[in-house]
């Protein structure tokens, strides 16, 4: 982008009305030129390609190629061009995944219209831009522990669960009710991110929560 020429802008949205919206949303603004607009992540790749536009303003989930496809391949193919997702989503996955994929940032779709033509300028300038209530989610997400710490009692029916004992043999040896035993197992199934003893076995080996051999 050139000093004193407006941002090049592609709107990627499945949705007409909301693409409509949007482009005539940022029309008035004499810093901003909407070159082009596309309904899937393919078709917008096929406009970068052609257009070369400063900043493509994608939405997140959209059939052919989703938002997440789309940010990947373009960084991938045209760094130039900065990604900057508009979408409804501010879960911590779809936040973390569109993020990770490599979108300088991340809007609601109930940005104003000074925010979100502040976010073009900035991320045209290749600044991150990131709404308050995604920002607040990706902070907190930094400050959780990596890996949830597994209790003694979770650590010591993981260590039965490895020498493979039931549950019922578990409740004896650590003379607890059998559906205590289940309960902790699925406490320990989530921290791990497991869906089975065999798994949760393996994962906490690989962490160095439990001896091998």
């Amino acid at each position: 982008m050139s000093a004193g020429h407006p941002v090049r802008v592609i709107v990627v949205d499945d949705h007409a009305v909301m693409r409509a919206g949007v482009v005539a949303l940022l029309a008035a603004d004499p810093g901003i030129a909407i070159v082009g607009e596309a309904e899937h992540g393919r078709a917008a790749l096929a406009l970068i390609e052609r257009l070369d536009p400063d900043v493509a303003l994608v939405d997140l989930r959209m059939p052919v190629l989703d938002g997440v496809a789309t940010t990947a391949q373009v960084v991938a193919r045209h760094p130039r061009t900065r990604v900057l997702i508009l979408t409804t989503y501010d879960t911590d996955a779809d936040i973390e995944r569109g993020v990770e994929a490599g979108a300088i940032g991340y809007l609601l779709k109930d940005t104003t219209h000074e925010q979100l033509a502040d976010a073009i300028r900035a991320a045209a300038r290749g600044e991150t831009v990131l709404a308050p209530r995604v920002a607040e989610k990706l902070i907190a997400r930094m400050r959780r522990p990596a890996h949830p710490a597994l209790t003694p009692r979770e650590l010591d029916v993981l260590t039965a669960v490895a020498d493979g004992l039931t549950n019922a043999e578990i409740g004896a040896r650590l003379v607890i009710a059998e559906a205590t035993v289940k309960t902790h197992l699925l406490r320990l199934f989530a921290k791990l991110d497991v869906n089975d003893r065999t798994h949760a076995v393996v994962v906490a080996m690989e962490r160095g929560l439990l001896r091998r051999g």
